[in-house]
């Protein structure tokens, strides 16, 4: 088991709401992605004491599973200060044979949300792709998206082809397949850092989009009584299952098939006699057990359950 050191990304629509909130602090500079728990070339995170969780895992793959496997996921903080881009990401078939990247189904757990915030999930009605084509080119994209208020605590399961945008005032943590590929569809008439409009990727994002109305596949459970708290299934797919556990004691866990990833998000504890705070993140390998107490919120990512019992 051991602490991670997060990747740190500056982007346009970020803002300073990762470090108020958990001192994730980057010289002054915007936080707008905070890359928990990463081994995708683009943004490594490290390990506390040395070296990255890439190479960990590249010399320790059973640390994943028992068969040995890359780390399916990537898990991030965003803080959303300006809307995202519209925008879809690919399935693995297409990422994999147009970009050399995993596709990207992902999870959204609204940590946080300003009265009136959203996230834009998928269209309000099935739409074709001609309509849909026109209304990227004279700019109307907003009028037929599925628009979607939050509240902390509220989860949506994006699978790939979903159109989607996290909107200003959320404090997102997304658990996703560990990808970079994003196709944007339209970005607000946004000027870049350059002065510029930042580039869109409409072809390659028509050849992916699921142009049916969006249908919530998330399958969030309620809260049942375990050792040392409460949890519920936040969601699973093919790629992870995302549980919330609310740590109110002390319990006990030995991990089977899989690995478990671990994100604080609010409360205090220790972990393994480590102490530990919101913000932090922790992976414990496939086989070991973790002991927990404290009072907290944490995210708990791991191999679906199906993939892990086999």
């Amino acid at each position: 088991m051991f602490r991670l050191i997060p990747a740190f990304k500056d982007y346009i629509w970020g803002g300073h709401k990762l470090e108020k909130m958990y001192g994730k602090g980057n010289g002054g500079k915007k936080v707008s992605e905070s890359w928990e728990v990463s081994v995708h070339p683009d943004g490594p995170s490290g390990i506390a004491g040395g070296g990255t969780l890439a190479q960990y895992l590249a010399e320790h793959p059973q640390a994943v599973c028992p068969q040995g496997a890359p780390l399916p996921v990537l898990i991030k903080l965003i803080d959303a200060a300006q809307n995202l881009s519209v925008q879809v990401h690919p399935g693995d078939d297409y990422a994999r044979r147009v970009e050399g990247d995993n596709g990207k189904t992902e999870m959204w757990y609204s940590v946080q949300a300003d009265e009136g915030a959203g996230i834009y999930c998928g269209f309000k009605n099935d739409i074709a792709r001609d309509d849909f084509a026109r209304m990227v080119e004279d700019g109307s994209v907003e009028k037929c998206l599925n628009f979607i208020p939050v509240r902390a605590g509220d989860c949506y399961l994006i699978n790939a082809g979903t159109v989607h945008a996290i909107c200003a005032g959320c404090v997102i943590c997304e658990v996703q397949q560990s990808s970079n590929v994003t196709y944007r569809v339209y970005d607000y008439g946004r000027l870049g850092a350059d002065g510029k409009p930042r580039p869109l990727h409409i072809a390659k994002a028509m050849d992916v989009i699921d142009f049916s109305a969006f249908r919530d596949t998330t399958g969030s459970g309620a809260y049942a009584e375990t050792e040392g708290g409460k949890e519920r299934i936040l969601t699973q797919c093919g790629y992870f299952r995302c549980r919330e556990l609310l740590l109110s004691g002390k319990c006990a866990r030995k991990n089977g098939a899989s690995f478990t990833a671990l994100t604080v998000l609010d409360g205090e504890g220790e972990i393994g006699g480590e102490r530990f705070a919101a913000g932090n993140s922790f992976f414990v390998p496939c086989g070991e057990q973790f002991e927990l107490e404290g009072k907290a919120k944490i995210i708990l990512t791991d191999l679906p359950q199906i993939t892990a019992e086999h």
